[in-house]
């Protein structure tokens, strides 16, 4: 069974591959997407990670508010996304 853990206040200059690398301590890393602007591509500063349970357990304990790149994580597991109305 695989967890999907939120990552928040990435650095700007963070890349999915050096998210990916930083998960890669505690286990086996399924996925990373870094969310973007979608009006300017821009990155957002935080993305998920999809990784094995008892890897994502032992990643979201030790990472929360530690240092990357100069900046606090915030690691937690994924909510589900809430539904909004649609903007017309």
């Amino acid at each position: 069974m695989s967890k999907n853990i939120y990552v928040g206040n990435l650095p700007w200059s963070a890349s999915e591959e050096d998210v990916k690398v930083l998960f890669e301590e505690f286990g086996e890393v399924i996925s990373v997407k870094l969310i973007t602007d979608r009006e300017t591509g821009r990155p957002r500063g935080f993305g998920f990670v999809e990784m094995e349970d008892d890897g994502a357990i032992k990643a979201i304990e030790s990472l929360d508010g530690n240092d990357f790149g100069g900046r606090n994580l915030k690691v937690n597991e994924a909510r589900p996304r809430e539904e909004r109305p649609r903007r017309w």
